[in-house]
């Protein structure tokens, strides 16, 4: 009798298993400390109310039909001949339509709304920001297999370490060196792509000090699962003083060693080489076109920069017989790829699709 019971209640829990399993993970994507992050996951949430608007009676009435006219029940009504009401068809179809309608207005706003190249509007629900306030630059480069930050006011560097002051606009440029990557912080906003010879952009900001971790979400080679690093939120005083200790050569813990010194196209190239579960390295100055170099893929001395070559392509496109040397702005990108969680836009006039 006991063993009939407790296999009796084990049947009763099975379909709450997957509920007790999820309640202890850490659902920062819900409870995030960013406000981008926390307006995607309130994005998350009432689409996912308005869906089950729909789900949650459907499953009802097959539960309640199978059991209404299950062929043992003989009082149910028995009408084979019925088919069509224009009450219930105004029910089945009309409802289904008005949710469809607002998850598609939804949609199209928080599609403008959270655009990552969109500049930010405000820093949380309670503090607007102006249009023309400077954001904190942060250029990102995904390596094999380790993430490359770059703060050019800074005239510093990172391998695997983020640091950011809260409450501060943050515009992340990403790239990467050789395949495409993700770059994803889920705390403070939703993953965009990185990809080699091309720069995302990301408007962000943190809100919360504290430690949080950022990853790859697109597999990227062997050594994927480890392409981590921990992204650290300080108040400004305690991130100008990380700054200041970084150029000092002075920063050194248990997972990272002290200031690496310059970062420099020899460095780069070395750094660059394929490697898994990469320490935390700190460089105290970087070459100032470091990055640029690394986007228009021209890090080894003589070769020849993409943003060049395109434009004197262009040139020689719209001059046919001239010179094809033409000059461009030593920050500009070959190519622009602006990216959402389901589409990419490319806005380069000039390179292949």
């Amino acid at each position: 009798m006991t063993s009939l019971l407790a296999r009796r209640g084990l049947r009763l829990l099975i379909p709450f298993l997957p509920v007790l399993l999820l309640s202890a993970c850490n659902t920062v994507v819900m409870k995030p400390s960013g406000d981008i992050a926390a307006q995607q996951a309130n994005l998350i949430v009432v689409s996912t109310v308005l869906m089950l608007l729909i789900i949650v009676p459907v499953i009802a009435l097959i539960i309640l039909f199978a059991w209404r006219y299950r062929k043992n029940n003989t009082a149910a009504t028995y009408t084979p001949d019925w088919d069509h009401s224009t009450r219930l068809e105004l029910v089945i179809w009309g409802a289904p339509l008005l949710i469809v309608i607002a998850l598609g207005l939804i949609t199209w706003i928080s599609t403008h709304v959270l655009d990552p190249y969109r500049p930010l509007q405000r820093l949380d629900a309670a503090r607007p920001i102006s249009m023309d306030t400077k954001p904190m630059i942060v250029e990102v480069v995904a390596l094999d297999w380790k993430w490359l930050f770059i703060y050019p006011e800074q005239g510093i560097a990172t391998v695997n370490e983020l640091v950011a002051p809260i409450d501060v606009p943050i515009r992340f440029k990403i790239t990467a060196s050789t395949v495409m990557n993700s770059f994803f912080i889920p705390a403070l906003a939703g993953q965009i792509y990185a990809m080699p010879g091309m720069q995302t952009t990301l408007n962000a900001v943190i809100n919360k000090p504290g430690i949080y971790e950022g990853f790859s979400a697109n597999y990227s080679g062997a050594g994927f699962t480890d392409m981590r690093f921990k992204f650290h939120g300080k108040d400004q005083a305690g991130f100008d003083a990380w700054v200041k200790s970084v150029k000092a050569g002075t920063v050194a813990g248990a997972s990272a060693s002290p200031a690496a010194g310059a970062l420099d196209r020899g460095v780069y190239l070395e750094l660059e080489k394929p490697s898994e579960r990469e320490a935390v390295r700190r460089y105290s100055s970087v070459a100032g076109d470091l990055y640029n170099a690394i986007l228009n893929r021209c890090v080894v001395p003589g070769t020849p920069c993409m943003n060049e070559t395109m434009a004197a392509d262009a040139h020689a496109n719209h001059h046919p017989g001239a010179d094809t040397k033409a000059t461009v702005p030593a920050g500009s990108a070959p190519d622009e790829i602006r990216t959402t969680p389901s589409t990419s836009v490319r806005k380069s006039p000039h390179a292949p699709i």
